[in-house]
């Protein structure tokens, strides 16, 4: 008995149903600013992690008070520490929001909503890194505003006539 199939056969002229939008700038946007955030909020946790406290008072201490920070030396390790875990908690924060970013922003490019995921990112970076990586959140800045302002209607022309997407953001159609 030959299997009979319910659906119907597609046609090869048949018109996509949706809008094409393609969301590559703000996609390379964030993926630069996740890039960066890696590199130095993970260069830093990494490195000062990495570094036992004789390291450290014979290398970054004699920097810190040339930078006129006046800490005593083992408090001045202790809070590079802490500020090492606090980064790293940054970078995971930060890298979780804009993969989800980028998650939404190929799943529904349409949506203008997207770019607050990115907005979220460059906050996190921004406040997380105590306000040090301000160019770094920039460029998250930059993505979200990339949301807002690049149109999202499809160009003119023969393929304006498609019917609008009426899928809802759960996917339901109802």
């Amino acid at each position: 008995m030959a299997s009979v199939s319910m659906r119907e056969p597609v046609r090869a002229d048949a018109a996509p149903t949706g809008p094409t939008i393609r969301r590559t700038a703000e996609t390379w946007v964030a993926v630069a600013g996740m890039v960066a955030s890696a590199v130095f909020l993970g260069g830093f946790a990494l490195v000062m992690n990495r570094t036992d406290e004789q390291t450290f008072l014979d290398a970054v201490y004699p920097a810190m008070t040339d930078a006129g920070m006046r800490l005593e030396p083992a408090g001045a390790y202790d809070a590079a520490r802490t500020l090492a875990a606090w980064f790293g908690l940054t970078l995971v924060v930060v890298l979780l929001v804009a993969a989800a970013g980028i998650y939404v922003a190929h799943r529904r490019p349409a949506r203008r909503s997207t770019g607050w995921w990115f907005l979220g990112a460059g906050l996190v970076c921004l406040l997380g890194s105590q306000l040090v990586l301000y160019p770094i959140a920039f460029l998250f800045f930059v993505a979200a505003g990339l949301f807002a302002v690049r149109p999202t209607d499809p160009p003119a022309g023969p393929s304006a006539a498609r019917a609008p997407d009426h899928t809802s953001e759960t996917g339901s159609t109802s």
